[in-house]
């Protein structure tokens, strides 16, 4: 956890000032900076491509080392941002979803490109915002007609429509405002012992981050071509 613990304090600074920027286009803008790299985050394809690398070119066996770095990082940065206490909850729950939100935009822009996805295409990026969301959520949104389908489908639509991307990145902010409501709640109680505060961030952010690797994984199928 040392390294995973490194990056996650580099990341918390940057996540810690932004954080109450909460708008559709804030959250455009940690895409943008989890798919080109941030801070001591390199870019999401170049992350990737050094996973399959290691992986002697199997790119299953990348997205679960993928998976695994990335649930390894979101506890490492859940532990740092949920162990101040009482006093420190109003900076630093935004401050833990945001952290949380740039690694897993960086994870599924990662499984994305290693399944043969253009990260440069606007369809694909709508379709890693979307799996941010999670299954749950992308399916109510769905029925409720206000996302037009799965994040697959989205990723390889005929057009690119672009009031979508307004319309997805306002769904993915009012889920970062919900998870700090929720945060705030559910850490009260630990954050009067410290280090259990800490505990409790780290195992539910690699817990969520796991689960979004996952729809990821199940939901941007593999678009190579086989030779």
């Amino acid at each position: 956890m040392g390294v995973a613990r490194t990056v996650a304090r580099g990341i918390t600074p940057m996540a810690r000032r932004a954080a109450p920027k909460f708008t559709s286009g804030y959250v455009r803008a940690l895409l943008e900076r989890a798919i080109d790299g941030v801070g001591p985050v390199r870019p999401a394809a170049e992350v990737a491509e050094n996973k399959l690398a290691l992986a002697g070119g199997d790119v299953e066996d990348a997205v679960k080392a993928l998976i695994s770095q990335h649930v390894k990082l979101a506890g490492a940065q859940g532990f740092v941002t949920n162990v101040g206490g009482l006093a420190t909850l109003a900076v630093t729950v935004p401050a833990n979803i945001t952290g949380v939100a740039i690694l897993q935009c960086h994870l599924a822009a990662g499984i994305a490109h290693l399944r043969g996805y253009d990260l440069d295409d606007p369809r694909v990026r709508n379709a890693i915002l979307a799996c941010l969301l999670g299954e749950d959520s992308v399916k109510e949104l769905i029925a409720k007609k206000k996302l037009p389908s799965s994040p697959m489908v989205l990723a390889t639509s005929p057009v690119h429509d672009p009031e979508l991307d307004d319309r997805i990145a306002s769904a993915v902010t009012a889920e970062l405002v919900g998870k700090i409501g929720g945060r705030r709640a559910a850490t009260m109680v630990g954050r009067r012992i410290p280090l259990l505060g800490g505990g409790i961030g780290a195992a539910s952010d690699a817990m969520s981050t796991h689960q979004i690797g996952a729809y990821v994984s199940s939901e941007l199928r593999d678009r190579r071509v086989k030779r």
